[in-house]
């Protein structure tokens, strides 16, 4: 049978990759230029003398602080996550208590709730508990917002598992505790990793909370440390750009590693 080529289909992936691909050409670029070249050449044209001096300048201005920060808040609000979801979304799929469920729709509800609206309560809390101006401090908020839309991820994939399973463990005599670990983790692996990438995403692009938890420089992640290449007259944009071209690799590294898992996770249980 002779297929027929899809041209509109592919007009519209070469545009939506256009529209992917200048942003990120503009950013590279950009970041290899000198300030002169940079106010003085056209937007998109290639740099006329490239050079590595904004790179250095990142790296020489506090970068490798601002990096180990956002390692340390993004781990850290990973595990949590994946530590308190996938127990929460194991019980939410297997147990018939009344207080799981109501549990679990209380929990739901905080996906209507934006973080801008409770961040005075956040910051009052965390300001009595004495982790203000802490990564203890940051972590602690940004897992709390991250868990409802892992636990309703893990949750959906944890029901695609077929009841039989489950039974065969029982019959084996496997307790709650030895099935999570046998049959549920195993299983959910693509929904655990799709968790933790989205998850990581969202805890290294954070803004919001250290901006109004931290403050001291010891403190600051990479996306406050973007703002010391802004003056009081003025931005030095390429040196802006070569910080967040740094700033951008080590999560991106993240996503091709676990791109596979990622879009099984996103997909499973559309065949059905």
């Amino acid at each position: 049978m002779r297929i027929t080529p899809n041209r509109i289909g592919g007009a519209f992936a070469g545009l939506w990759l256009l529209v992917v691909l200048l942003p990120l050409y503009y950013m590279l670029a950009a970041s290899l230029r000198g300030r002169a070249d940079y106010l003085g050449g056209h937007p998109l044209a290639p740099p006329a003398n490239p050079t590595l001096a904004n790179y250095l300048t990142v790296l020489e201005g506090g970068f490798g602080r601002y990096l180990l920060n956002n390692v340390v808040v993004t781990g850290a609000t990973v595990l949590i996550v994946l530590l308190l979801a996938v127990p929460a979304a194991y019980a939410a799929t297997r147990s018939t208590s009344p207080w799981v469920r109501r549990g679990f729709s209380l929990l739901l509800a905080g996906l209507a709730i934006p973080a801008q609206a409770t961040i005075i309560p956040v910051y009052l809390l965390i300001t009595r508990l004495h982790l203000y101006d802490s990564l203890t401090g940051v972590i602690l908020p940004t897992a709390a917002f991250a868990l409802p839309v892992a636990t309703l991820v893990l949750t959906t994939s944890l029901r695609d598992v077929p009841r039989e399973l489950y039974e065969a463990q029982a019959i084996d005599g496997a307790g709650p505790l030895r099935t999570l670990f046998d049959l549920v983790l195993p299983l959910a692996k693509p929904a655990i990793v799709t968790v933790a990438i989205y998850t990581a995403l969202s805890a290294w692009n954070g803004f919001l909370f250290p901006l109004v938890l931290t403050q001291s420089a010891e403190n600051r992640v990479l996306t406050l440390g973007l703002w010391n290449f802004q003056g009081q007259f003025g931005v030095n944009v390429p040196g802006l750009l070569a910080a967040v071209t740094l700033s951008v690799l080590p999560i991106f590294v993240v996503y091709l590693i676990g791109r596979r898992f990622l879009l099984a996770g996103l997909t499973a249980g559309f065949g059905k």
